[in-house]
């Protein structure tokens, strides 16, 4: 057994299945609205009954998944009210979370930030798309530590593949998601700019004007 196939072992049937399905619903590969088939998906991801349960009702709590009484389960629907819900979620926790880290933000956390702007550029620049969504994960996460406040750091972190589904919708619509992640980066050396000077105003602003464009942008394309 080679030590990627043992490492993988080792994780829970439930958590693999939920990383598998995740994957799939936040890229579009699994459509909004599709029916999410118990049967189906235990072929197709070669897992038992009881994790995909376990994991569908986990993508449940989590706003991707739709569990609809004597019809079955659905990946939740892209639509106007549920993107106008997760961006004004987004804009006060997200706003909030700068203003804080402004203000709280020590040395290592401007350092980090920095970086991860700076290595944004470069997964564009050079096309990885993946690595460029890992970093985008952990700035936003950086971000809501620097912030101090516990419960903002976890609203951060659920809220955030709600919007990376998102992300990947304007992206295809657009086919080009240099695009998206151009503006997105226009934002984080905002929001880095202004921790580094220490005002939570223009933090807060670049943040909040950034997820209304997105919101405003979105809505033209359903």
């Amino acid at each position: 057994m080679t030590e990627t196939t043992s490492s993988a072992a080792r994780i829970p049937l439930s958590d693999q299945a939920y990383s598998l399905l995740l994957g799939k619903i936040i890229r579009l590969e699994l459509a909004p609205g599709s029916i999410l088939s118990e049967k189906d998906l235990m072929s197709s991801l070669n897992i038992g009954r009881t994790p995909i349960r376990e994991s569908l009702q986990r993508l449940a709590n989590e706003g991707l998944v739709n569990h609809l009484p004597n019809r079955g389960m659905f990946v939740a629907e892209i639509s106007a009210a549920s993107v106008g819900n997760i961006y004004e979620f987004r804009a006060l926790i997200e706003g909030h979370t700068a203003r804080l880290a402004a203000q709280r933000a020590s040395a290592e956390d401007l350092k980090e930030l920095e970086f991860l702007h700076s290595h944004l550029s470069e997964s564009t620049a050079k096309d990885r798309i993946d690595d460029y969504i890992g970093c985008d994960q952990r700035f936003h996460n950086v971000l809501a530590r620097a912030s101090g406040n516990t419960y903002l750091q976890s609203a951060v972190s659920e809220i955030f593949n709600l919007h990376l589904r998102l992300w990947f919708f304007i992206s295809r619509k657009s086919q080009n998601w240099q695009s998206s992640a151009n503006a997105h980066e226009i934002m984080t050396e905002t929001v880095v700019n202004a921790i580094r000077d220490r005002s939570a105003r223009k933090a807060e602003t670049a943040i909040t004007e950034y997820i209304a464009s997105r919101h405003q942008e979105i809505i033209k394309l359903l």
